[in-house]
């Protein structure tokens, strides 16, 4: 109504706009005041929905994640050969090159955990148990197919998560020497020895 209070933009568009700004700008650039502009809300008014800089990045990163999870869902749930599904696993899972926004918000927030609360270590253990979970089915199916060699799921997700964690970092701060593309190599080479082997 016209001269009436203008209402708070959806917490989903918010997020949109923080997850845009971390593309555009670099996370160093996002502010609450920054963002505030971008959505047209005060930055008192950002601190009072989320409370402090933390909690915002925390939500932005649950957001992405929800993104990433469905197009994750939709990718292991098409009808292909298990290893083939596995490789779109490992895509989406490695960074898109350096500066990659979901995985510099996703070390920022790693970084910031140190002194989280129990309940942000919970959500960010929530996060964590997704990809587990789906790549633990996805292993266990290959091996009930015969397409994959008898490992035990959960141990074999675990090492393979710490590889990928380990070399996406690399190419999410542009480590000479780890583009996307040879990263993708080794972790196929990898797969290649330890799980396609006998099977």
């Amino acid at each position: 109504m016209a001269g009436g209070r203008r209402q708070a933009p959806p917490r989903e568009d918010v997020l949109a706009a923080a997850m845009e700004m971390i593309a555009e700008r670099g996370l160093e650039k996002l502010t609450m005041a920054a963002l505030g502009r971008e959505v047209g809300m005060s930055s008192g008014h950002l601190l009072y929905y989320f409370g402090s800089k933390d909690e915002l990045l925390l939500c932005t990163l649950e957001w992405s994640e929800g993104r990433l999870g469905a197009e994750r869902g939709r990718l292991l749930t098409r009808t292909a050969p298990a290893l083939e599904r596995l490789d779109a696993y490992v895509d989406l899972y490695v960074p898109d090159g350096h500066r990659d926004p979901h995985w510099t918000l996703w070390l920022e927030v790693w970084n910031r955990s140190q002194n989280a609360d129990a309940d942000a270590r919970e959500r960010q253990a929530a996060i964590e148990g997704a990809w587990h979970r789906d790549l633990v089915a996805l292993l266990a199916e290959g091996i009930s197919r015969g397409e994959f060699r008898r490992v035990d799921p959960d141990r074999f997700a675990a090492r393979l998560r710490a590889l990928l964690d380990g070399f996406s970092i690399h190419v999410a701060i542009g480590l000479r020497g780890t583009d996307r593309a040879q990263i993708l190599r080794h972790v196929r080479e990898f797969l290649a020895d330890s799980l396609l082997a006998d099977a």
